[in-house]
């Protein structure tokens, strides 16, 4: 059962310039990757809250989101390029779109984030 009521606009906006013309699981995978790199202002600065794969423990971290990971990793989910913001410059990692909150990012780029999360909370699949 989806854990948020249905917004008639992003459905709208989800059907109408996201999945428009979608086929297939890769079409739709696809529809939203265009539509985050077109939207997402990159770079922004946003918190990653990472979990732990083998313990419950969570790791926030202040990153630089950079870009769009390549479209051949976003086959299953969204993922952004992140750099860490007191880290090596050459630090950079792949992390789930759904695992980062923007803390200082244009009104499009959050909007475009919670569609994202609007789409994941609702129980929609690739």
């Amino acid at each position: 059962m989806p854990s948020v009521e249905p917004d008639e606009k992003r459905e709208h906006r989800i059907q109408t310039e996201i999945v428009v013309d979608a086929e297939d699981k890769e079409d739709r995978a696809m529809g939203w990757y265009y539509y985050l790199e077109e939207t997402l202002n990159f770079p922004f600065m946003a918190k990653w809250t990472k979990k732990g794969r083998k313990s419950a423990s969570v790791e926030e971290k202040q990153v630089e989101v950079l870009g769009m990971a390549p479209d051949d990793e976003c086959l299953k989910d969204m993922f952004v390029e992140v750099a860490d913001v007191n880290g090596k410059d050459d630090d950079v990692y792949s992390a789930k779109l759904s695992e980062i909150a923007a803390i200082d990012a244009d009104t499009e780029t959050q909007e475009a984030i919670a569609d994202w999360l609007y789409w994941i909370a609702r129980g929609y699949k690739f």
